[in-house]
């Protein structure tokens, strides 16, 4: 029997893990978010001190890269090396390297292998960048969230704010103003929306209405 897979994808703070999380935990799916194992590579790069700009040595660890997804009562736990890194890599200067990791082909090709396997077993809801377009475009659905910069910075900033983080509100709109532009331009598997993807704005909307949003779309598809 096959299963059923979700892509949602969109930008930078756009809402894409916290929507795909709670429509999965509602309908019963696996969810997997796709940022979090780049933002795991990021970590690994940044711990070894190496640029996250260096395509030779960031490729040169992915051979030893180890890592692996994992839930308890419904949450994603990332391990890195086997160490639970899922706070580690929500930090600020960890999100900036994954982005440019992200850009490297060897690294996507790497996680795209790891992501399409978990894709097979069990009913998912996958978030990311490129899901729609090049990790799954075979999905049985495609979204495309996406929200104004401003609202994306304000919902980053008190996102941040909530965990006790020192941050501006005028640099991470221009942090995310800079991912954009990576995601968007990269060469590999750029950030875009697919030719059959739903486009959903989320501007203006607080979350529980996207996620039932979200919710109804699956159910009726």
């Amino acid at each position: 029997m096959s299963t059923i897979k979700i892509a949602i994808d969109g930008p930078a703070g756009a809402g894409k893990s916290t929507i795909a999380k709670a429509a999965a935990k509602a309908l019963g799916y696996v969810y997997i978010d796709t940022g979090a194992m780049y933002r795991a590579v990021a970590l690994k790069v940044t711990r070894q001190r190496i640029n996250t700009q260096d395509t030779q040595q960031v490729c040169a660890l992915l051979d030893e890269l180890d890592i692996t997804i994992k839930y308890k009562d419904g949450t994603q736990v990332i391990l890195l090396d086997g160490k639970n890194v899922t706070q580690d890599i929500r930090l600020p200067e960890i999100s900036k390297g994954a982005s440019e990791v992200a850009a490297i082909s060897e690294v996507r090709m790497k996680l795209v292998e790891i992501q399409r396997k978990l894709a097979t077993k069990n009913n998912i809801i996958m978030d990311g960048r490129d899901i729609g377009t090049y990790v799954l475009p075979d999905a049985n659905l495609k979204i495309f969230l996406t929200a104004s910069i401003e609202e994306r910075a304000i919902r980053r900033y008190n996102e941040m704010i909530e965990k006790g983080s020192s941050c501006s509100l005028d640099e991470i709109k221009h942090d995310i103003i800079l991912r954009d532009e990576k995601d968007r331009n990269r060469e590999f598997a750029p950030l875009k929306v697919a030719e059959d993807a739903i486009v959903i704005d989320t501007t203006g909307n607080d979350l529980e209405k996207s996620i039932d949003k979200i919710i109804n779309i699956i159910k009726e598809m």
